[in-house]
């Protein structure tokens, strides 16, 4: 039995490892690490495997970035976000970015 616990002990760490990678490269630099959220489809659930651990992991990982992590599974894929509190510098940043974005989308469909 004890070799059984090893084993899933390892293998839920190779899950917290591999969220916090997909999480840490979701991240855009701009944002100085606040704006968090990684999105896995059904497939990617399904790879990983129970979502029991899956939710876990990725709460464990989200806190090794600093988040406060919250997962939300929605029509087959879990939303992992990060729901700390932005500073305002990063907000007008954040709104900036989605005002030109946007105006980029309108004009292009002009």
């Amino acid at each position: 039995m004890p070799a059984k616990d090893e084993l899933a002990r390892r293998r839920y760490e190779r899950l917290v490892e591999r969220l916090e990678s997909l999480m840490r490269a979701a991240l855009k630099p701009e944002y100085q690490g606040y704006y968090g959220q990684l999105i896995l489809s059904g497939d990617d659930l399904v790879e990983m495997g129970d979502l029991k651990d899956i939710r876990r992991a990725a709460r464990a990982a989200g806190h090794h970035l600093g988040w406060k992590p919250t997962t939300r599974l929605v029509a087959g894929r879990l939303f992992i976000l990060d729901e700390r509190e932005v500073p305002e510098t990063i907000k007008q940043l954040a709104e900036k970015a989605a005002v030109n974005a946007m105006d980029r989308a309108w004009r292009e469909h002009q």
